[in-house]
């Protein structure tokens, strides 16, 4: 597999995951390290990932209120051991566009940054 599709599949695992509120998964794809940063309405937004992965699993899932899935990836760009991804989240009423950074780990491919902002509809 290439390292392309790997990340593809990587980045598809993620939104599926906040889709489905899936914190185990999610927590298996983050490095431990990892920051999430963002502007939700105007405000910043800052958490390390292990609190972010803790709001969605204690929030209801997009999938257990019916949302139709509408997640998907934009673009994926590799460079040797790291790995930029653009993806479109439409869900729990927000329209959020991201950014994943993905490094090469000796556990293989982790997200080290996540970056989004919501934009109104």
């Amino acid at each position: 597999m290439s390292t392309q599709t790997t990340i593809l599949n990587l980045s598809e695992q993620y939104l599926n995951a906040v889709y489905q509120g899936d914190a185990e998964t999610l927590t298996r794809l983050f490095d431990q390290a990892a920051q999430v940063y963002g502007v939700i309405a105007g405000e910043p937004y800052h958490k390390t990932a292990a609190n972010y992965i803790n709001g969605v699993a204690n929030r209801q899932s997009p999938a257990s209120l019916g949302e139709p899935y509408r997640q998907r990836v934009l673009s994926v760009d590799v460079l040797g051991d790291i790995a930029n991804v653009r993806l479109h989240s439409p869900t729990l009423g927000f329209d959020y566009y991201l950014y994943l950074t993905f490094a090469k780990r000796q556990d293989g491919w982790k997200i080290v940054n996540k970056t989004f902002n919501h934009t109104a509809n």
